[in-house]
């Protein structure tokens, strides 16, 4: 027996598999390293800790975190999380460990998972969603394959410049090593032109368009005209969308597209340095065997009674292998089911006062920050949540930096000399007019 018990290979395991190499020692496998280059010494590790020891270590590490209250967005925004989400995500019947490949063991998951394709496609008005993906801009990337894969013969993709820059870039990594061609519609008084979208699909090369929903500036766009421009082209129209306004604005399934994607971390998942995030996929139905990643379907077992099983994985990698048009073996479990218990909790009126609270501090914010006189509008078009203005007599990075000082984040430099703020339910109007403040400091 080995010293360990839970190692798997015995002294004599290792000998054979060191005969059959050819070796006579562990150390044979590495005598391809310089010697300079393999450390003899000690490892200088600290002395073992208490869990309270460890406990105290971490929170002082976090103490160095600067607590800032937040007023940007930018595709990640500070929404309340009800404290039971927590709890409920923690719970046994929801953890396994890894895809639920076994229904007999995973009916949990497999529960949850159908649950929140359902919210998705209720939320998008796409009839089928995949669950899940890693977070918003690698969803617009998968999004932009599978128009390509989808449409023979085309390989050219329009992504709108007022998409946010992180999409954009993503978007653009993945389509250089697949070989797809990324052009650019512009922007027109803050949202997607339709003239430039027109131009730029009349090539006919084209396979799909991307273009957001609410876009970088917190503008609503107005996408009239886009699905019978793009659909007469014989393109996919594919959108981005921040899922938690699509409660109170104009849906991707209600502009007549054919594709919808985004990140849902505004349902309820807290800000983090990053993350985490949850990307989503929806699509119309004709479009499903192209959906990378997989679908959870609902059944009856052997007794008749209701269960849950995967039905569609044809585009996983270990299915197709070669064939595969995508890599997406898994899927953002954990965070996909914090952002179903978020949705159930709050539900259509929920969110409708979540966001009618947004938009109120939103609008505050910005009627205040106008009444300076110390910014220009980017667009007099509607806006939400979020929204753009140019500072007078400041760059944008050196406000940025000002509000950080005295204790916000706010003023996202957004290029050509706008910067971006965000307010969400959370903020009170003690927070408002403390950031006025602020601002009039900075900016006298």
């Amino acid at each position: 027996m080995p010293k360990f018990p839970y190692f798997p290979h015995t002294d004599e395991d290792i000998k054979q598999m060191l005969e059959k190499a050819g070796m006579s020692s562990l150390e044979d496998l590495y005598s391809d390293v310089p010697s300079d280059f393999i450390y003899r010494g000690e490892y200088d590790l600290p002395e073992a800790k208490s869990e309270q020891e460890v406990r105290d270590f971490f929170a002082g590490l976090a103490g160095k975190n600067p607590k800032l209250k937040v007023f940007a967005g930018c595709g990640a925004y500070d929404h309340y999380t009800p404290s039971v989400i927590p709890y409920i995500t923690s719970r046994s019947e929801f953890l396994t460990a890894y895809t639920p490949y076994q229904p007999e063991i995973s009916q949990g998951t497999l529960r949850y998972i159908f649950e929140y394709q359902s919210m998705i496609c209720a939320l998008t008005g796409m009839d089928v969603s995949n669950a899940s993906m890693y977070d918003g801009p690698t969803a617009a990337a998968e999004a932009v394959r599978m128009a390509v894969t989808s449409v023979r013969k085309k390989n050219a993709v329009l992504i709108s410049e007022t998409l946010l820059p992180q999409v954009r870039k993503v978007v653009e990594t993945y389509a250089k090593y697949y070989g797809t061609q990324i052009r650019y519609i512009k922007e027109e008084d803050g949202q997607t032109s339709l003239a430039s979208l027109k131009e730029g699909i009349a090539a006919g090369d084209v396979a799909g368009i991307l273009v957001p929903s609410v876009n970088m500036y917190g503008i609503i766009e107005d996408h009239t005209g886009f699905a019978d421009t793009v659909h007469e082209q014989k393109a996919l129209y594919m959108v981005y969308c921040d899922p938690s306004v699509l409660a109170v604005v104009r849906t991707p399934g209600e502009w007549g597209a054919d594709v919808a994607v985004g990140d849902g971390q505004p349902l309820g998942i807290p800000l983090c340095y990053g993350g985490p995030y949850v990307g989503f996929m929806a699509c119309r139905m004709e479009h499903v065997r192209k959906l990378p990643g997989r679908i959870v379907g609902e059944t009856r077992d052997s007794e008749g009674k209701r269960c849950f099983v995967l039905t569609l994985q044809a585009r996983e990698q270990h299915i197709r292998r070669e064939k595969a048009t995508s890599n997406i073996c898994s899927n953002e479990s954990l965070m996909a089911l914090w952002v179903t218990v978020y949705a159930s909790l709050m539900g259509p009126e929920g969110l409708k006062e979540v966001n009618a609270k947004s938009y109120a501090n939103a609008h505050k914010l910005y009627y205040a920050l106008m009444k300076t006189g110390r910014f220009e509008s980017k667009s007099a078009l509607p806006f939400l949540k979020e929204f753009a203005l140019k500072p007078k007599g400041i760059t944008p990075e050196a406000l940025h930096k000002a509000l950080e000082d005295r204790g916000f984040f706010a003023a996202i430099p957004a290029g050509d000399g706008f910067v971006t703020f965000c307010a969400t339910e959370k903020r009170s109007d003690e927070d408002i007019e403390s950031l006025i403040n602020a601002v009039e400091e900075v900016m006298k």
